[in-house]
């Protein structure tokens, strides 16, 4: 006969019971609703391969739209739409040299963020 084992219950305490020193301890060092609210945007904006695409190509150097597009045989209308997304998330930032405009990564954070979510997929 075979037995089925429920996945979830193992997984799961087996007792309705907390650690108040633990969860008091967590509770003070949790940040504000708002912040969490805004981490958790970054990571939205992040869920889309095309924006992670570009999040990578802009890790590796300051690139144009023309560029991105070229590089990830999209039209510029996509990439623009995409960037847009990252610069309302602080994710990426331009400059204009005459008539080109270029992006880079907003600060070396967003580097290390995608580096860290880089490392801890390729371990997988």
């Amino acid at each position: 006969m075979n037995k089925t084992v429920n996945k979830t219950k193992e997984h799961t305490c087996e007792v309705d019971l907390f650690d108040p020193k633990r969860v008091a301890s967590v509770r003070k060092k949790m940040k504000p609703e708002g912040t969490m609210q805004a981490l958790a945007e970054t990571f939205k904006a992040l869920a889309d391969t095309t924006r992670v695409k570009i999040i990578f190509a802009l890790s590796q150097q300051e690139l144009c739209v023309c560029d991105l597009a070229s590089l990830l045989k999209v039209t510029k209308s996509t990439v623009s739409h995409q960037l847009r997304i990252l610069r309302n998330m602080r994710l990426v930032k331009y400059r204009k040299e005459g008539k080109m405009v270029y992006y880079s990564l907003d600060d070396d954070h967003i580097k290390n963020l995608f580096d860290e979510g880089l490392r801890h997929v390729e371990e997988m």
